[in-house]
């Protein structure tokens, strides 16, 4: 197999993904009935950090581990990145020392020079402009409770940051409808989200509108890391964007809610909906561990039919 990385969500192809959410129901499957499986035996994963994380490390490192392989934590205070090391060497090194690496950053051009230079797959963890493994576990959870995304409708409710992006690249490779509704001053910008045009999103002034008929309804935190500063501005310009009761009233009966976590409750989300029966966080959560170990198992195997 050719050198893959998966810095973006349209980075695979629809068929690929279909694959890796198939692998990802089998993985989880004997997962759940304590069955070993470790192709990615003697592989070695290497993760590094910039961005803080529990979600990305912890599923991350038991995924790898859960396939048979090793996980290797490097934060960049750590290490000679954070001395000034070129990223264009130390790709050249730890791919040299290693079957994959994972990078949480902050800008995505960091992690693009860094593939380029590595002979090793790339998995994006999380960068400013894009979240690619959290909207895979996204959709496969809300393929495991509803089917398929085709042709649904997800309400994004927020500030349009990275995971707003990749819903949005999502929308396109899936064939489903995002409405997006943020303050003024926070809307998409559909050159950074990577889209080739408006067909699968639509703005809304008003977050009850964009909810209104949503099968799923999604959200994350008002300040992102790295906007830290811009904290007490966002809390006031956000006030009205809180998904509460009242806005799951306005999507599908059925509707789901999903947060990538961690949450605010009171802020961005009212505590009635996150740990009410609309919410699948936790499910969503777990996900994240079985999905990203069909996306290692795809890269670094290819297509596997067991």
């Amino acid at each position: 197999m050719s050198l893959r990385h998966f810095l973006q969500l349209n980075d695979l192809s629809r068929e690929e993904l279909d694959h890796v959410f198939a692998r990802t129901g089998w993985i989880k499957e004997r997962f759940k009935r304590y069955e070993r499986y470790w192709p990615l035996q003697d592989r070695t994963l290497v993760m590094i950090f910039e961005k803080a994380s529990t979600r990305t490390r912890l599923s991350f490192e038991a995924g790898m581990q859960q396939l048979g392989g090793t996980a290797i934590y490097l934060n960049t205070r750590d290490s000679q990145l954070g001395r000034g090391e070129p990223v264009e060497d130390a790709a050249e090194v730890i791919s040299r020392m290693s079957d994959l690496v994972m990078i949480r950053t902050y800008e995505q051009a960091i992690i693009e020079r860094f593939a380029a230079h590595s002979r090793v797959p790339v998995i994006n963890g999380l960068t400013n402009e894009y979240h690619p493994c959290q909207i895979l576990a996204d959709i496969y959870t809300f393929i495991e409770h509803r089917g398929p995304i085709q042709g649904r409708t997800v309400a994004w409710i927020g500030d349009s940051n990275n995971v707003c992006n990749t819903w949005l690249q999502a929308a396109e490779v899936f064939g489903f409808k995002v409405h997006v509704s943020t303050p003024p001053g926070y809307e998409v910008e559909p050159e950074r989200a990577g889209l080739h045009g408006t067909a699968h999103f639509e703005e809304f002034a008003d977050p009850m509108d964009a909810a209104r008929g949503a099968d799923l309804v999604t959200t994350d935190v008002w300040t992102s890391m790295g906007f830290e500063a811009e904290n007490e501005q966002r809390l006031k310009a956000f006030a009205d964007w809180q998904v509460d009761g009242d806005m799951m009233k306005a999507a599908r009966p059925d509707a789901l809610f999903m947060h990538c976590l961690p949450a605010h409750r009171g802020e961005e989300v009212a505590a009635e909906v996150i740990d009410g029966p609309h919410s699948v966080v936790w499910d969503e959560a777990e996900n994240r561990l079985h999905v990203q170990k069909a996306l290692m198992e795809f890269l670094l195997l290819g297509r596997v039919n067991a």
